[in-house]
């Protein structure tokens, strides 16, 4: 169910953006006014404005209830937890190969007795 909606939410997004980019801007009502021309259109005299403008209402409702039902789902979700907890740790830790105990005693003496080198 979430996959699907999430799919959905796409389509919407970009049904969305599509719809916004037809439609004309408010300039574009004086050029129509002085004899554009655009009573011969698809959508008639009054221009594709109350259909694209509908439609994008309406996907933009389905977008916002789309995009709560998606928010409920996830906080009810029943694994609880942040994902670094319920990570599972694929090889233990381990010394590494060349251990600090086992340093020739000429190199432990040059580095002042301690078990790291000194810095030249």
């Amino acid at each position: 169910m979430q996959s699907f909606l999430l799919v959905f939410h796409v389509f919407l997004s970009v049904g969305i953006i599509a719809l916004v980019l037809l439609q004309r801007g408010k300039g574009a009502d004086a050029g129509a006014a002085l004899g554009g021309g655009s009573s011969g259109s698809v959508f008639g005299s009054q221009g594709s404005s109350n259909f694209l403008s509908t439609t994008t209402a309406v996907f933009a409702t389905a977008f916002f209830v789309v995009s709560l039902t998606l928010a409920y789902m996830a906080s009810n979700r029943e694994q609880a937890g942040s994902v670094v907890n319920n990570s599972v740790i694929s090889a233990p830790l381990e010394k590494p190969a060349a251990v600090v105990d086992d340093m020739p005693a000429a190199v432990k003496s040059e580095s002042n007795g301690s078990d790291v080198p000194a810095a030249e």
